[in-house]
């Protein structure tokens, strides 16, 4: 199961650890400490040129990637569930 995070970006839902808000709220200084962290070690994959609204954190190979995504994490969060019901539906068969 993939969820889609903008442009040409797909992740593995098992990759997954987070995803998180960038929006309104969301940048809390929690979320901008480890942002400033992740981007100075390297981290950070920014999916487009658009302003981020979310940010998804996974890790692929023993790495942790995180994903500036463009699309809010309630579409994410969408998406994810959509493809877990599906994978669901597909299994029960």
């Amino acid at each position: 199961m993939i969820l889609h995070l903008g442009e040409n970006i797909s992740v593995q839902l098992r990759e997954i650890i987070g995803i998180f808000n960038l929006e309104n709220n969301g940048n809390s200084s929690d979320n901008l400490s480890f942002l400033k962290t992740a981007g100075d070690e390297g981290f950070i994959h920014q999916i487009s040129d658009d302003p981020p609204k979310s940010f998804v954190v996974a890790e692929k190979d023993h790495k942790s990637i995180v994903y500036l995504s463009p699309i809010s994490t309630q579409t994410l969060i969408r998406r994810a569930q959509s493809a877990f019901d599906q994978e669901e539906t597909n299994h029960g068969r």
